[in-house]
């Protein structure tokens, strides 16, 4: 046997295999360590921030322990500060928004890549300049429109807005995978007697199941997250979302930084939660399509 070769055995004695040691494995993972201490080093530096008062924030480093945490943050965020209700908001519109989006993109992409007609390459090329512009480029234009037909200040408002910007990127995503679909599925269904809708709906949407959840992931998280958006439309306190909300423990002369802190680990929590959860998910959609044959 090898000095650097050698076969693990668990306690009740099962063979896991050979262990082959080597100097650029070691040093990977020492790399992939680093990496992932970077990553997480955000994240206990927000949890500790949010134990903390404002004195604790500004005398003490960043990454010290508060000496009297501050657990009360978190209650007096969700009493006090409307949390609960932003923290429903938030749902309500990256919900409808994920939905709808993920619905019309697999409605388009069935239609583009199954069917044959003549102007789906113009209009698969329409969609996919979408991509090409800029956020900050629509929000006059989309102000002004929203302000002529009374949308403003309503959920209505953002759901659209995120549909039309996230269909693109989600069409995309799909594309790959509905390219790999064989044709003969679609000629079986068909010789049985099913009809279009029958055989999206009943065949087509459930084999893109992983690919779906992939772009529903995605779309959850730029959702959840925007502030743009949110920050120009609505202007009413009941109809405000996490990422706005959290203006309110800012004054004119005080601003609450533990408050600020304990909203940002509450706002944060379900997107981490879906992202540990649904992480191996995501990586399996996004290659689903890279694949062919």
């Amino acid at each position: 046997m090898s000095s650097s070769t050698a076969t693990a055995t668990t306690s009740e004695g099962l063979k896991l295999g050979p262990f082959r040691f080597k100097p650029l494995n070691l040093l990977l993972y020492i790399a992939l360590s680093l990496v992932a201490v970077i990553q997480i080093l955000p994240l206990v530096w927000l949890f500790l921030f949010s134990l903390k008062d404002n004195q604790e924030v500004f005398n003490l480093p960043p990454l010290a322990l508060p000496g009297d945490p501050q657990w009360g943050n978190y209650a007096r965020v969700w009493t006090e500060g409307n949390i609960g209700l932003y923290f429903f908001n938030s749902v309500l519109v990256t919900g409808s928004a994920v939905i709808l989006t993920v619905l019309l993109a697999s409605f388009v992409t069935f239609a583009i890549t199954r069917m044959k007609w003549k102007l789906n390459k113009l209009v698969l090329g329409l969609f996919m300049v979408g991509l090409m512009i800029p956020v900050h480029s629509t929000i006059i234009p989309l102000f002004s429109f929203f302000s002529s037909v009374g949308l403003m200040d309503t959920h209505l408002s953002i759901i659209l807005t995120y549909t039309a910007f996230n269909l693109p990127l989600t069409m995309m995503i799909l594309l790959g995978f509905y390219y790999t679909i064989p044709r003969e599925l679609e000629e079986a269904a068909i010789m049985d007697g099913c009809s279009v809708h029958r055989m999206f709906f009943r065949i087509i949407l459930p084999i893109t199941a992983p690919v779906v959840a992939t772009t529903a992931i995605i779309n959850m998280i730029y959702n959840w997250n925007e502030f743009i958006f949110v920050n120009t439309f609505l202007s009413s306190d009941r109809n405000k979302t996490l990422t706005v909300g959290i203006q309110n423990f800012i004054g004119q002369y005080s601003t609450d930084w533990g408050a600020i802190g304990a909203t940002l680990v509450i706002s944060m929590l379900p997107i981490l939660i879906a992202f540990l959860l649904l992480s191996n998910r995501i990586v399996e959609g996004m290659t689903a399509g890279s694949v062919k044959g």
